[in-house]
């Protein structure tokens, strides 16, 4: 049996590309198992493969570790990407915990419906420029240093570029007023392992597009 950790999701971001990302600045190769029909989703539930019959769901270590959450803690840890003590990993998960209400909003948007789209753009952008970057901004000045947390790379800082990057798909200015950002936005996708996955070919994923939603939909909810 390989070594490698093997991602089983669907072929698209959705919960799993945080830890997509976190493996990849590791440089830890992974392999992907997709969900291509609800019959897939079925027998990992019934083979008692998640705890809580959800992906994502990734075997590593000789364990299937459920809930997106616990499985970046554990990827984090084990590859030092969790800081040097407990109050760097409290502040860690404290931005990390506001990426991810950032990400949900930005995650959503595909699936909202045609008369609430325009409305869920209007709020994520708002909150994207006027309640979340903003804090980054400050972290970033006040801090001093290349990175937001201590003096290495965290997955806080991994986690931040991911959602820059997918904000930008969105609003493709929308750090102009964020200098600061816009600096560690470059300094982090030249990391080599980062710089690699932001290469085409590798498994990060494109934008989800609405012929995905109503594949997921079949997956997850017929």
């Amino acid at each position: 049996m390989s070594g490698k950790p093997k991602l089983h999701y669907f072929n698209g971001r959705g919960r799993m590309e945080p830890i997509r990302w976190l493996l990849a600045a590791a440089g830890v190769e992974f392999e992907e198992s997709y969900l291509e029909k609800k019959e897939d989703l079925t027998k990992l539930q019934q083979d008692g493969s998640l705890l809580f019959q959800q992906v994502p769901m990734v075997e590593i270590d000789g364990m299937k570790l459920v809930q997106t959450r616990a499985i970046a803690n554990y990827i984090a840890t084990k590859y030092n990407l969790y800081g040097k003590d407990l109050k760097e990993r409290a502040l860690i998960d404290m931005y990390v915990e506001g990426m991810f209400d950032l990400n949900e909003l930005l995650k959503s948007c595909v699936f909202q419906p045609a008369d609430k789209k325009e409305q869920h753009f209007t709020n994520m952008m708002d909150k994207a420029t006027n309640r979340y970057f903003p804090v980054f901004e400050k972290v970033l000045k006040e801090h001093g240093k290349d990175f937001l947390v201590g003096n290495q790379l965290s997955r806080a800082d991994v986690q931040l570029l991911e959602i820059i990057l997918m904000a930008e798909e969105f609003k493709p200015d929308i750090l102009a007023k964020f200098p600061l950002l816009q600096s560690f936005k470059a300094r982090i996708s030249n990391i080599p392992t980062i710089k690699k996955f932001l290469q085409p070919g590798s498994q990060r994923k494109p934008p989800t597009r609405e012929e995905d939603v109503s594949k997921m939909l079949k997956i997850f909810h017929s």
